[in-house]
């Protein structure tokens, strides 16, 4: 007698063996956010040198062995976070210039998106503050300088072509002027609630009234 022959088991299909695959990646992604959020505030709040690898891990509810799955050092979270940073907001920046041909409509947008980004990257606006000169002393973050050189050139030449189309005043000093304007909105982050009184967008508005009735020719 024949033995019946077993059912032939299914193939699993490319669907089904992705999935885990991509779900665990997802998971994965979302830990190591969470850490950088957590790394982030931490930063913000006590400074990069004052804060310790077990202070991130415990704040994040993980062991500090399992940080280092997600992060080779303390040094590879700060450059995630500032590199974020800039690499936005210098997207942000040359659109906004790419989009505009008014240096005076130009200049309004590049203050809006300076205050903008406040609120998601005040850790890294805090940490460049207190301790960029710090931090440029390790090859990794050498291109801090670079970023803040290739971000200062757009806005000196916007303001050189608001002056050379006679819609600035003429006796303007355009990098002392980005100068001012930058560390002025920088400020801001020390003191500005997301959650505050004035949204960013509000404080941007105030800003551009105190700013432009004195760079712009009446």
């Amino acid at each position: 007698m024949t033995p019946a022959r077993r059912p032939a088991a299914k193939k699993a299909s490319p669907r089904a063996r992705v999935q885990p695959e991509e779900q665990r990646s997802e998971a994965f992604s979302q830990r190591r956010q969470a850490m950088l959020e957590v790394a982030a505030e931490l930063f913000a709040e006590q400074g990069f040198r004052s804060t310790t690898v077990r202070q991130i891990g415990t704040a994040a509810g993980v062991l500090s062995g399992s940080l280092y799955h997600h992060f080779e050092s303390k040094e590879a979270i700060a450059d995630d976070i500032l590199s974020s940073y800039f690499d936005g907001l210098l997207t942000t920046y040359k659109e906004i210039i790419a989009e505009n041909d008014n240096p005076g409509t130009t200049l309004r947008e590049l203050i809006r998106a300076a205050f903008a980004s406040l609120g998601p990257h005040r850790a890294a606006i805090t940490v460049l503050q207190n301790e960029g000169e710090y931090l440029r002393q390790f090859p990794r973050f050498a291109y801090l300088t670079k970023m803040e050189n290739d971000i200062r050139r757009m806005w000196v030449k916007v303001l050189e072509e608001g002056v050379e189309l006679d819609l600035f005043r003429d006796d303007l000093d355009p990098r002392i002027t980005y100068r001012f304007i930058r560390d002025s909105i920088w400020v801001v982050v020390r003191w500005f609630a997301p959650s505050g009184r004035l949204s960013s967008d509000q404080l941007a508005e105030e800003y551009i009234k105190l700013t432009m009735g004195g760079l712009e020719k009446s």
